[in-house]
């Protein structure tokens, strides 16, 4: 399984941006997106189940939105009312599960930062 992830740039706070997040090989089951800020751990920001049932974490509910299209193989973080705590590395992360374990994929990571 490979994950390949883009859409990250230079936005001004309170605009948007839309990350993708291309599954190749294997598929997959729950997928999620991460986020790493300078001087803190990875967190993760938001995950969906291959029915599309979503959770958040607290301070982009509201603002951001996960999706994801099967038929593409794709996942999508549509982020608003961007704030310049959202500047990290953004990662999406993937989840199968073969042979009675549960294995974790990751992409490469995108970057958003967010000015004032």
């Amino acid at each position: 399984v490979q994950l390949q992830a883009s859409g990250g740039g230079l936005v001004q706070a309170g605009e948007s941006l839309k990350l993708s997040c291309v599954v190749s090989g294997f598929s997959v089951g729950v997928m999620a997106w991460y986020r790493r800020s300078p001087g803190k751990r990875r967190e993760l920001v938001a995950q969906i189940t291959n029915g599309g049932k979503t959770n958040y974490a607290a301070d982009v509910k509201g603002r951001f939105t996960i999706s994801r299209d099967n038929a593409k193989r794709t996942m999508y973080l549509e982020m608003n009312g961007l704030k310049i705590e959202d500047t990290a590395v953004y990662y999406c992360n993937a989840k199968r599960r073969a042979n009675g374990e549960w294995f974790d994929y990751w992409g490469q990571g995108t970057l958003v930062t967010v000015s004032s």
